[in-house]
């Protein structure tokens, strides 16, 4: 059986996997680069917490309780999976897979330890982190949401050192300190990601056939 890293590789799809903090930033410059790159492809991650006002089901999560969380992750359906402030979040095997196979590039918004898993699992996903220009920026932009209590947004600012102590460990990163910035490093990323000589073969096998006879 084909392993799931040999099954990347064959592909033509990118998996692009984008990490940040809490209060980074990540999901509006996510969701500005989804708005321009029409050739990346969201994938919804399941989680047990509660929706967010403006969240929809199917669109910026699939909204789940704990049982049924616990039993799918029981039967293997889940790539990767990690409780984050006391919930649960998990990436659907099958659907990724499926996706990749047909060419498409997938972004996945996990935490660090997700990513650990998916870099284990495809070595040549292309890993990103977001991180804000300073902890007092960081701060700043949590109480600004207006949706936490103090002792909530205390305890989301001591995960972000812990989480921000991972950066090492992607290939990108992204510090947002001027929105349109971030944005174009971003997707500046992105495309010099699909221009690796794997990359560029698997998706255009007629070029490199034609470059095979010179």
């Amino acid at each position: 059986m084909m392993s799931n890293a040999a099954h990347l590789s064959a592909s033509a799809g990118v998996l692009f996997v984008v990490s940040a903090p809490s209060g980074a930033g990540k999901t509006t410059l996510v969701r500005l680069l989804m708005e321009k790159d029409a050739r990346i492809r969201h994938s919804v991650s399941y989680t047990t917490r509660a929706p967010r006002a403006g969240e929809v089901e199917g669109r910026d999560y699939h909204f789940i309780d704990i049982a049924t969380f616990l039993a799918m992750r029981e039967r293997g359906e889940f790539l990767e999976w990690a409780e984050v402030h006391g919930n649960f979040y998990g990436t659907s095997r099958a659907w990724l897979m499926e996706e990749l196979a047909q060419g498409h590039d997938i972004l996945l918004e996990i935490d660090w330890q997700g990513a650990q898993q998916v870099r284990a699992l495809f070595p040549e996903a292309v890993t990103l982190f977001i991180v804000p220009p300073s902890l007092s920026e960081l701060e700043r932009r949590l109480r600004a949401r207006g949706q936490d209590a103090e002792e909530v947004i205390q305890r989301r600012v001591a995960a972000a050192l812990g989480e921000m102590r991972h950066v090492a460990e992607f290939d990108f990163v992204i510090i947002n300190n001027d929105l349109h910035e971030a944005l174009l490093d971003l997707q500046a990323a992105v495309r010099a990601s699909r221009l690796t000589f794997s990359r560029q073969r698997a998706r255009h096998p007629e070029v490199f056939r034609f470059l095979s006879t010179l």
